[in-house]
């Protein structure tokens, strides 16, 4: 009797190596030129006739030798699946969080779908945007947000203006010359908003992700160390269907 994650190791292999010979045999007695053949001789009809060699064409595939093939491979993978699945419907194991079950008795198919879409989860939040580090925010119950204090900056604009380069004199009018000058004009009060997540919210969750992980992980290894009864239906539906 095997484990059954001796079992799992070895059914992809069985399933590859099944499926590769089963595709080629069907590939190859859709073609009429590999199971028919001929023998043919020449009689010449008189002494002074030319000769010819025999001509043939062997058969390369045999209905029923292939039949038999078929049911070879197919009886060894139902076999193993019949075994797998079986034994699914006895693997299972408590999931353990801090020394406690937060899931009891947990099937070893559902144990791999919840890695799986932990996986998905983790991805999913490591991937959110987080609340700029460089911001002072504040949650605010009116909307649901975080939100920084007003910061107030100016708004300025160009003006020009004339300055005095040299007086008038009794003999030469002054000289003057346009410059351009920012003036202060009115004053912005920007308060921004976020719905990103804080970075202690989110190592939070990753953490606690991270450890159901690792603890679902560990109960699929104990599920999948149950006793896997072998199983043999694969005969009895191949002689069905393909025997004589």
């Amino acid at each position: 009797m095997a484990k059954l994650n001796q079992i799992l190791a070895i059914e992809k292999g069985v399933k590859t190596r099944v499926y590769s010979e089963v595709t080629e045999l069907h590939k190859s007695t859709q073609k009429a030129g590999l199971m028919n053949g001929f023998h043919k001789t020449y009689q010449r009809k008189d002494e002074e006739g030319e000769n010819y060699p025999p001509e043939h064409q062997k058969v390369r595939y045999v209905y029923s030798d292939v039949l038999k093939r078929v049911s070879r491979s197919l009886t060894e993978l139902f076999d193993i699946t019949a075994t797998k699945d079986w034994a699914n419907c006895t693997a299972r194991a408590d999931v353990i969080v801090d020394g406690k079950p937060l899931l009891e008795q947990v099937p070893a198919t559902y144990l791999l779908f919840l890695e799986k879409q932990l996986s998905d989860l983790h991805a999913f939040i490591s991937k959110m945007t987080e609340l700029d580090p460089g911001e002072d925010w504040d949650s605010d119950p009116s909307t649901g947000l975080f939100k920084t204090p007003p910061l107030q900056t100016h708004r300025t604009k160009k003006v020009q203006r004339p300055i005095v380069l040299y007086d008038a004199t009794e003999h030469h009018p002054a000289q003057t010359q346009l410059i351009t000058e920012d003036v202060v004009v009115g004053y912005w009060n920007t308060v921004k908003f976020s719905g990103g997540i804080p970075a202690p919210r989110k190592a939070e969750l990753l953490e606690r992700i991270e450890k159901l992980t690792k603890a679902v992980k560990y109960a699929r290894e104990q599920a999948n160390s149950c006793e896997a009864e072998k199983k043999h239906l694969g005969k009895e539906v191949l002689d069905y269907l393909l025997g004589q």
